[in-house]
């Protein structure tokens, strides 16, 4: 069997490891349109804070693919797709037959129209030569606004304070990341960050980069405006359907794929954050991790279904441990909240309860318990007697 995978990520890579260990004969070529071996994205961040050299960002040597029997093909990005021929074709013409094909070209960082944003100083992080890239550029321009307060906006914002820095961070919504905390964690995670010497400014739009051609600032909607001349852009990313729908298979928002994410061409596969599945996209590690070993089985014919993954996030923001996990912000009066802060540790608990069991749960600054909270949530079992108690010091979570 001669197995294509399109993208070296974290998808199409423990993809191809899967599918060694399942199929030892199966003939694996794995196309990368970087020129780089693959390496988890958060390991970016401590490349450009100085933290990890880049000769330490790759989980997997050259020596690695060799011993596995991977062929992977660097630099080489494929432009077309070929269905009826079963073939993908690279830039420049070249075409590789297929028995089975998977995508896992994961997202592009996404920039908003913003007037200025071509200008010389505005970049965004995603790949190794994006951080080199900044790197480069700050050595001369050391004032930097990250437009974006999410979990990348953030880390972004550490690794440039450590490289010293002056960094502000605008942010559209009323508070920081606001997909994994409510206000009160974030109001927390704010204190910490500002102690950084990081300044940050919420609830605020940004309209132009300001600059004859280099960035020297940006103007907002409400007419303020600051001073900066580097300018990084973290405002999310969006998957990259545009192989996949000139070759006429089914998109939406993603690659839209069934359970056992297969696409609407019987002899192609989708996995990562280049995927729709069940209306949803995920662009978490944990589900792009899930997604690779699912989909490893069923190329090979045995049927693995993939019924989803259960949004959690444990990371790093700013130094501080953060988990969050499912429903943490639920509509007004549809479920219970508990809560334990100690704003100096930046320390902030909450866990979200419905009907005796917990559904959702913020659990930043420590990670103590984490594992447990984890394990109520995904096994659902009924803590209404205990609901109060549960982010005690000396709660014991194995009367559970």
């Amino acid at each position: 069997m001669r197995v294509l995978v399109v993208g070296n990520g974290l998808a199409g890579t423990i993809a191809s490891k899967t599918l060694r260990e399942l199929d030892p004969t199966a003939d694996i070529h794995i196309f990368a349109e970087e020129n780089y071996l693959y390496y988890p994205r958060p390991n970016l961040i401590e490349f450009l804070a100085g933290n990890v050299s880049q000769d330490n960002l790759f989980a997997f040597s050259e020596e690695w693919f060799a011993e596995k029997n991977i062929s992977i093909h660097l630099d080489k990005q494929v432009s077309k797709i070929h269905p009826g021929s079963k073939e993908i074709e690279l830039a420049g013409g070249k075409k590789e037959p297929y028995d089975v094909l998977l995508l896992a070209n994961g997202a592009s960082s996404w920039v908003p129209p913003i007037m200025g944003a071509e200008k010389d100083g505005v970049f965004t992080l995603r790949t190794l030569d994006d951080a080199l890239l900044i790197l480069d550029w700050i050595k001369d321009n050391p004032d930097v606004v990250i437009i974006g307060g999410g979990l990348l906006g953030l880390e972004i914002a550490r690794a440039t304070r450590i490289r010293d820095a002056k960094v502000q961070v605008v942010e559209f919504f009323p508070r920081l990341l606001p997909r994994q905390l409510d206000t009160e964690g974030a109001s927390v995670l704010q204190s910490q960050i500002e102690d950084m010497g990081i300044e940050v400014h919420l609830g605020i739009t940004t309209e132009e980069i300001l600059g004859a051609g280099k960035v020297e600032g940006l103007r907002f909607k409400n007419g303020e405006a600051l001073e900066a001349h580097t300018a990084i852009v973290a405002a999310g990313v969006r998957p990259n359907i545009g192989l996949a729908a000139k070759a006429g298979l089914e998109t939406d928002k993603g690659i839209i794929v069934d359970d056992t994410l297969r696409t609407s061409s019987p002899n192609i596969f989708a996995a990562g954050d280049c995927v729709q599945h069940r209306e949803r996209m995920y662009g978490i590690i944990p589900a792009s991790f899930n997604q690779a070993r699912s989909v490893a089985f069923n190329m090979v014919g045995q049927e693995k279904k993939y019924s989803g993954t259960v949004p959690s996030n444990t990371l790093k923001v700013v130094g501080l441990d953060l988990t969050s996990i499912g429903l943490v912000t639920p509509e007004e009066g549809t479920c219970e909240e508990f809560r334990k802060i100690v704003k100096e540790e930046g320390i902030y608990k909450k866990v979200v309860v419905q009907n005796g069991k917990i559904v959702g749960a913020i659990w930043m600054g420590t990670r103590e318990n984490v594992n447990e909270i984890n394990r109520l949530i995904l096994q659902q079992i009924d803590i209404e007697q205990w609901k109060g108690s549960l982010m005690d010091e000396d709660f014991d979570f194995s009367v559970l």
